[in-house]
């Protein structure tokens, strides 16, 4: 029975929080609509404020573009967050808004003070890490569509989906537009009837800011600004997904049962006795690959950790290693301090999308070990499939020195293969705006869109020294 099941209790709610707003809609109530000479106000609703560097890049670039393509003075921004404190200073002048836990009451009479929701997670539609997450994205794209609003899903990854998800997602987003990150979930919405278009994903065009503040963070942390560095992002890809359980609260609050695996409100992680083991041999192989790198090679190795979740994660791996790492992680620096520390290194290993991504525009070297399609569609697209390892690959310490040593034998190709990528995906992102522009004029007929060519360069942001030079080098 659905009350037994939270996720399927909270799709439950949502779904007739969706339906009351189609209703209201359908007798003339909604709160704002959208007229000639005002701005259009969209609600962007993402995981944010939860110190997710990627999550946030993505996003800040995503709000860049938009403004951009929609013309600055012509549109209002406001973030969902999840806690203000950790998003505070980004995301220019647009406003924020907390969202909490449980979140059905909240979208009903949040969304309709907009013209638009656009959704900007990118693990929009999977079940991979928490069914809750994909259901407030599909929930708030359901509360725009129902109001024949801009319902847009932006840079979207679809995964593998519950059954009771896919079956929300269908319902709810069945009159959304949903703009893919790669052709495989293009694929897999399509088939449930989505309006869907091609992407990529927005941190292409992210600035950190100067290369000399991540440089002086390694230094502080002992670095000699020379030495080669070698960059290490491990995570728990183990303890997903998060799910929802009231006996597990009851437990925690009356026993203080399940605080590890605690991750907020009424929700917790996946865990078991075999997740622990995978974990730990997961972290093995991390520390094997490491002692036996920094024995081979005169490098300066560091940790880092994209999300705060990973300071575990790096804080065990810390511990198995023979040498002394500095920890760079998340909860300390925020995203332009992360991605300029990323930006200095030579050589990285990640289980993080965003990590491999953001560090792209430096030609770092890099690889992946990755817990499901996102790291491997990525690593398809630069066509390095030889770089990209399973996390519970049998014998991975060694498998990541065969890596590791292929990063120090073939740098010189993959940095460029890895320079040739960029051009490609700042097209894909330049015909997202083109995408994005002609879903509001659709919605929106007599939204005065900016007059520019039709051309993906001009519905990019303005771009950096760094990104400019590599187009200019490598298209």
């Amino acid at each position: 029975m659905n009350f037994l099941n939270p996720d399927r209790a909270l799709q439950g709610i949502m779904r007739s929080y969706v339906s009351r707003t189609g209703s209201r809609f359908a007798r003339g109530r909604a709160q704002e609509v959208w007229s000639p000479g005002h701005s259009l106000k969209l609600l962007m609703a993402g995981y944010i404020g939860t110190r997710n560097t990627g999550a946030d890049v993505r996003v800040e670039e995503m709000v860049r573009q938009i403004r951009h393509v929609l013309g600055s003075e012509q549109v209002e921004f406001t973030m969902c967050t999840l806690d203000p404190k950790n998003s505070r200073g980004y995301f220019g002048n647009a406003q924020q808004v907390f969202t909490p836990q449980v979140f059905p009451r909240f979208l009903f009479e949040e969304c309709p003070k907009y013209h638009g929701v656009v959704a900007c997670e990118g693990s929009m539609f999977k079940s991979k890490f928490a069914d809750a997450l994909s259901t407030f994205m599909a929930g708030a794209l359901g509360m725009a569509a129902a109001e024949k609003k801009l319902s847009v899903g932006y840079g979207a990854e679809a995964g593998a989906m519950n059954p009771p998800l896919k079956k929300f997602v269908e319902k709810n987003c069945r009159d959304s537009f949903v703009i893919c990150r790669n052709e495989p979930s293009r694929e897999i919405l399509s088939e449930l009837g989505i309006r869907t278009e091609s992407g990529t994903d927005t941190a292409w065009t992210f600035d950190p800011g100067p290369l000399e503040r991540g440089a002086q963070y390694l230094r502080d942390a002992g670095w000699d600004g020379k030495q080669k560095i070698l960059a290490m992002g491990p995570i728990n890809p183990f303890w997903w997904p998060v799910k929802p359980s009231l006996w597990k609260t009851g437990a925690r609050h009356l026993l203080g049962r399940y605080r590890d695996t605690h991750y907020k409100s009424v929700y917790f992680h996946s865990w078991s006795e075999e997740s622990r083991e995978q974990y730990e041999d997961y972290i093995d192989g991390f520390a094997k690959a490491l002692n036996v790198f920094v024995k081979e090679e005169n490098v300066f190795p560091i940790l880092i950790g994209m999300e705060r979740l990973d300071r575990k994660a790096c804080e065990d791996l810390a511990r198995k290693i023979d040498v002394k790492a500095p920890l760079f992680i998340s909860d300390t620096y925020d995203m332009y301090e992360m991605v300029s520390v990323l930006r200095n290194v030579t050589y990285l290993v990640s289980s993080r999308f965003h990590a491999l991504v953001t560090s792209m525009p430096g030609l770092v070297a890099s690889a992946g070990v990755t817990m499901d399609e996102r790291i491997r569609n990525l690593m398809t697209e630069r066509g390095h499939e030889d770089l990209m390892l399973q996390v519970d690959a049998i014998d991975l310490g060694d498998r990541l020195i065969d890596v590791l040593r292929t990063l120090v034998r073939e740098r010189e190709r993959i940095v460029q293969e890895i320079g040739q990528t960029i051009p490609k995906e700042l097209v894909k992102m330049g015909k997202m705006g083109i995408a994005f522009s002609d879903e509001v004029h659709r919605v929106y007929p007599e939204f005065p869109l900016p007059e520019r060519p039709r051309e993906w360069r001009h519905f990019l942001p303005s771009l950096s020294t760094p990104v400019e030079k590599l187009l200019e080098v490598y298209s």
